[in-house]
């Protein structure tokens, strides 16, 4: 058993495996430095490492034949799909093989009365969700980004309409998974409920490519709503926001979204997308979905609450183009917070508290980040007590990334310590090791030995969410 990769391959040995896989795909195995250079890392940290090569398989049995290869000759194997992640799990810490599902693009199946279907890794929430549309069905996990199901998988994404219909968890029925020595495993299925057997399903759903390669995901859909329709409030400061969050969730009011944008992200957005007539101050995005009487209650029972906690300015936004433009200013905050300090790098972290904390844990937060001297604006999918801080310094300052670290750092203890967690969806990867521990405790250790039955020559995305040693 290998709990430790070497730091590289040995020259030799990847050009043994690189005889091998070209013989397995042809030209879809890479070594150009471009090709390197995409997939040494994903959104979010700057940090890159350049694996040796990189295979664009197809079909999983060209996954299979890849892991034994890679399993063979004890070289890392790190999948990749958009690249979107935020933590650093797609970079190859110790080169290896990467891994690039995105040719994993079909839809296999849609199932409309069931409401299921069935995807390979590749195929992006938003292929989805055109393709099932005309289904009248849509798949509603929504991170931000175009992100490849197979990676949402991995992270356990989540994102705006988490608050209603959950996250990747809830919303996975079963897999195909490549494990590490080349088998094909299916998990789960299409029924929505099991009792049979350990919840493999579950152990794969935010693993982040330490367990295996997901590689077809059968997901839950839903019917598209009758009606839609957004609303925006804003607030004097950030306690009436999260006041007001706290307060609809306690009614019991069915939100879709509701996300919580600081004043710097307001002001960030405001001037990356034009969102002109909004001030810049602390701002709830709201949207409501039902039927047209019950979308125009909620609207109505929302905005007395909003009124209660001083809330202004509150619009609606009915029209689809209205609302698109609306989330579209709500999914561009990570281009919009780089445009706050032009040149500089971006680490972003999230960290997720009980409802009743979520107040005293964003308001010590603020104050931690004016501390700093640091650019970090905070947005959130507040009504499960998720937020994120997209914190903004100079890669080429020690000092300053030093800070950056140390905040975010602060961000996971003081959530863990308020009864939360250190991440709600962007999963632990390479940033939040410690903070996993901290969090875990002894439980980590269990970790560990299943990390190691599953993949004993620590050949799968080494490095990442748990230190073996």
């Amino acid at each position: 058993m290998t709990d430790t990769p070497p730091d590289r391959p040995s020259a030799s040995a990847v050009e043994r495996l690189l005889a091998d896989l070209k013989a397995l795909l042809g030209p879809r195995t890479a070594t150009s430095q471009a090709v390197r250079e995409h997939h040494s890392r994903g959104e979010g940290l700057p940090d890159a490492v350049l694996p040796d090569i990189v295979v664009f398989p197809e079909t999983n049995e060209e996954v299979a034949a890849v892991a034994r290869l890679c399993n063979d000759a004890r070289i890392p194997l790190v999948p990749f799909g958009a690249g979107s992640s935020l933590e650093g799990h797609v970079v190859p810490l110790h080169g290896g093989v990467s891994v690039d599902l995105t040719g994993m693009d079909r839809i296999l199946e849609i199932n409309p009365g069931s409401l299921d279907c069935r995807v390979q890794a590749g195929v992006t929430r938003e292929q989805l969700n055109r393709e099932i549309r005309s289904a009248g069905l849509f798949f509603p996990i929504d991170p931000g980004a175009n992100a490849s199901i197979g990676g949402m998988t991995a992270t356990r994404a989540s994102g705006t309409n988490a608050v209603r219909y959950g996250t990747m968890r809830e919303n996975v029925l079963g897999l195909t998974v490549v494990t590490p020595d080349g088998r094909i495993l299916r998990t789960g299925g299409r029924a929505r409920k099991s009792a049979a057997g350990y919840d493999l399903t579950r152990l794969y759903v935010g693993s982040e490519g330490t367990l295996g390669i997901v590689t077809e995901i059968q997901l839950r859909l839903n019917g598209l709503p009758e009606a839609v329709a957004a609303s925006v409030c804003q607030f004097p400061d950030l306690t009436s926001a999260v006041d007001t969050v706290v307060a609809a969730m306690q009614m019991n009011i069915p939100l879709a979204r509701i996300e919580l944008l600081d004043d710097m992200q307001m002001r960030a957005c405001i001037r990356h997308s034009k969102l002109e007539g909004y001030g810049e101050t602390p701002t709830l995005f709201l949207e409501f979905h039902g039927s047209p009487a019950a979308v125009a209650e909620q609207m109505d029972m929302m905005r007395a609450i909003c009124d209660e906690h001083g809330g202004s300015a509150y619009i609606h936004a009915t029209r689809p183009e209205d609302r698109t433009r609306l989330w579209k200013a709500r999914h561009d905050v990570y281009f919009a917070c780089l445009g706050l300090a032009p040149g500089k790098s971006c680490m972003s972290t999230d960290a997720c508290v009980p409802i009743s904390e979520l107040a005293n844990c964003i308001r010590e937060t603020r104050a931690d980040i004016d501390q700093t001297g640091l650019i970090a604006p905070i947005v959130g999918h507040v009504g499960d007590g998720n937020f994120h801080l997209t914190i903004l310094f100079d890669p080429q300052d020690p000092d300053e990334r030093g800070r950056a670290d140390a905040l975010a750092k602060r961000v996971s203890l003081r959530a863990i310590r308020m009864g939360g967690t250190c991440t709600g969806e962007h999963g632990i990867g390479l940033h939040k090791l410690d903070a996993l521990e901290a969090e875990h405790g002894p439980s980590v250790e269990l970790m560990r030995t299943l990390k190691r039955s599953f993949d004993p020559n620590n050949i799968m995305n080494p490095g990442k969410m748990i230190r073996l040693s």
